[in-house]
């Protein structure tokens, strides 16, 4: 049985409730009547189909049918699929997600708006004009009195206008004494700068109207994030954000992808409730804002390819083998209602281009937010997701590539780690001496040595490791000595501390004990959890050291870092693991959600629009699953902080451990390589 997005699993007997598993294996879910049908805080939903990654089909008979407690309630839904998962009963093989309405821990998502220096030029504009009376010697219509008023007092050409402002332009006119307020959306303008702009009438009101509203949207694999934003001056009323509920599907893109491969109409599935979460967000954010929803007229989307082609109803499974086609890399420009995204009427969308078949419209946005085009100097521009998109290059020339990370970093495939939220270890510091830890919680400004901090956790319960925590206490214990260069967990180390302890065959880091509070799990380090930072960390590396192969340099002016995990890691224990390339630590430093201010950026000025196509066509796509020095990289990478290369800058801040002659387990990989060729060339 899996648990997602935490990715738990274990196996359970038939007749087990989803809620008991869920409790021994410490997934976050909660129930606050003891598991009695009452509370219906845990509500889950079953996910049917085959699911290759974790070697499972999970089937709905697998789950025992609905009782009459959850039949009877009024707060479940049953024909949405959610069950209580305090009566639903395993009967065989199935993977469950946990909706962020049920878990006890609540993602904590950081993907706040940051400050734009930048002139307001909006897609969408208001115009309101007082349109003369009909002329029984002037026959013209009422929308050519329309059009030749904007083209007179404001030197836009009508190009279009929708049937729907056409059906109500005389009675709207007849209601308000003939002035009326229309919203112009902008075409893209190709000729010169002396012709008059066009634009197509997408909406009208009666007599004056104020206030028209945009969305520009970070659809990522694991959150999407919308700032809702006022379009004349630029202002950023709410920022909103929630899981992608396609995580229930994989983790991961290619995860989602073989989902597809798997099961008839899964692209359907994931489409549907994508959708849906754009709509949710879009309500939310005019409630918040106190909008009506039909005031937002305007949407921006930035993307991964794999995430575009699902949200366009485009089949993926192209992207997920080579040569990795895209359907279109092209701007998608379109109504909202076409994607069922229930907005104004006429309102627009539009996503920036994508780059190739790994690389999207996110990556796009970065480059827009950052302009790493107009750069003197060699600059790394690193968006860490479960997919790591790269940037490298300067005014003479970028190129762009994509890393498969995976989920790691967020506190998937980790045995104690957890996303982000209340109660979750973010920071880590190892006395060298004695091994002891301390470390501190979202949610509570005190280190756990602190004599006040069990009184002030004592309602967060402490439960898991996010991302910034996980790459910290690897990094800590590597400078501690207590994992060595080759990722493996000293055994030796047991004798210095209690906290080091024998697990089978290889040893594990006890973070926390846990307590006697109930939620209070025990957190350790395991070797299985060291390895796949590793992997995680070897194959982001080996992405830059391809890229600067093919820019032909040996160091980096700067690096800056984008999403919401690069906003919040300590540059300087990603670098100790080997996360990215030696570098001046004053020049890493993160730059917020990069991919999401693109959006925003598109969103309030129409010029970047076209601007970014332009761009992108400069932009050299460098796939790393085809390069062959791919592989190298990624084997040298898997040592801390790497096999070869020297870290000059960072041992100026920092004492690394002495590096070993040769990892073990780099060679052991390169044996395995050299072997795999000898039976290659043998056949």
């Amino acid at each position: 049985m899996v648990f997602t997005p935490s990715g738990l699993r274990g196996e359970f007997e038939r007749g087990t409730t989803v809620l008991q598993a869920a409790q021994l294996l410490g997934v976050d879910l909660e129930s606050s009547c003891g598991g009695r049908g009452i509370c219906t805080r845990c509500q889950v939903m079953p996910s049917i189909g085959k699911f290759p990654k974790h070697n499972i089909t999970s089937l709905l008979e697998n789950l025992s049918a609905a009782s009459e407690l959850e039949i009877s309630n009024r707060k479940l839904s049953l024909s949405t699929g959610k069950r209580l998962s305090c009566n639903a009963l395993i009967q065989g093989d199935l993977v469950i997600d946990v909706p962020s309405s049920s878990q006890l821990h609540k993602q904590h998502i950081s993907k706040e708006a940051t400050p734009l220096a930048l002139e307001i030029k909006p897609n969408v504009k208001l115009l309101t004009l007082s349109i003369p009376a009909p002329d029984i010697d002037n026959p013209a219509s009422d929308l050519r009195r329309v059009a030749d008023l904007v083209l007179a007092e404001h030197a836009i050409v009508v190009e279009h206008c929708e049937l729907a402002v056409i059906q109500q332009l005389q009675p709207l006119l007849a209601k308000a004494d003939r002035k009326i307020t229309i919203a112009l959306y902008y075409l893209t303008k190709f000729a010169d700068s002396e012709q008059p702009e066009k634009a197509n009438i997408i909406a009208i009101w009666p007599g004056l109207k104020l206030g028209a509203y945009g969305l520009a949207i970070d659809l990522g694999s694991t959150t999407i994030a919308a700032h809702l934003c006022e379009l004349s001056s630029g202002k950023v009323l709410v920022s909103c954000a929630v899981m992608n509920p396609q995580i229930r599907f994989g983790e991961d893109l290619m995860s989602r992808v073989s989902y597809v491969m798997m099961n008839d109409g899964g692209d359907v599935e994931m489409t549907k409730v994508v959708r849906q979460a754009f709509n949710d967000l879009a309500k939310e954010a005019a409630k918040k804002a106190k909008i009506e929803l039909q005031d937002i007229i305007d949407m921006t989307i930035v993307c991964n390819p794999i995430m575009h082609h699902l949200l366009l109803g485009i089949d993926p499974t192209p992207l997920g083998t080579a040569p990795f086609a895209l359907a279109t890399d092209m701007a998608v420009n379109f109504k909202a209602s076409e994607l069922d995204i229930e907005l104004h009427l006429n309102a627009r969308a539009f996503i920036l281009p994508c780059i190739a078949g790994h690389i999207g419209a996110d990556t796009a946005g970065m480059i827009l937010a950052e302009r790493p085009d107009q750069a003197d100097q060699v600059t790394l521009l690193v968006d860490i997701g479960t997919n790591a998109e790269l940037v490298l290059g300067n005014k003479q020339r970028l190129l762009a590539a994509s890393s498969p990370t995976g989920p790691a970093f967020e506190g998937a495939q980790i045995s104690c780690g957890q996303r982000a939220a209340m109660g979750a270890v973010e920071r880590v510091r190892i006395d060298r001496e004695t091994l002891e830890p301390r470390f501190k919680v979202i949610g509570c400004e005190l280190w756990s040595d602190d004599p006040n901090f069990a009184e002030k956790t004592k309602k967060l319960k402490i439960s898991g490791i996010c991302g910034s925590g996980i790459i910290e206490v690897i990094a800590e214990l590597f400078l501690a000595g207590v994992i060595n260069s080759d990722g493996v967990i000293e055994s030796s180390m047991a004798g210095k501390s209690s906290r080091v302890q024998a697990q089978g065959r290889t040893y594990s880091y006890i973070l926390y004990a846990g307590s006697a509070q109930p939620g209070h799990k025990v957190l350790s380090i395991t070797q299985k959890d060291v390895r796949a930072i590793q992997l995680a960390k070897a194959a982001l590396y080996a992405g830059v050291r391809l890229l600067m192969d093919h820019m032909q340099v040996t160091s980096l002016h700067s690096i800056g870092l984008a999403g919401a995990f690069g906003s919040h890691i300590d540059v300087k224990y990603a670098m100790v693991l080997g996360l990215i390339p030696d570098c001046d630590l004053a020049q890493v430093a993160p730059v917020g959600n990069a991919a999401g201010t693109g959006a925003r950026i598109a969103l309030l000025n129409r010029e970047k629009r076209q601007l970014i196509s332009e761009i992108l066509k400069k932009v050299q796509k460098i796939e790393t699953a085809t390069e062959a020095k791919f592989q190298d990289h990624f084997i040298a990478a898997m040592a801390l902080p790497h096999l070869t290369d020297d870290f000059v800058e960072l041992a100026k801040v920092v004492v690394l451990p002495q590096k070993k002659a040769a990892a073990a387990s780099t060679r052991a990989a390169r044996g395995g390589r050299r072997r795999s060729r000898n039976r290659k060339e043998e056949k």
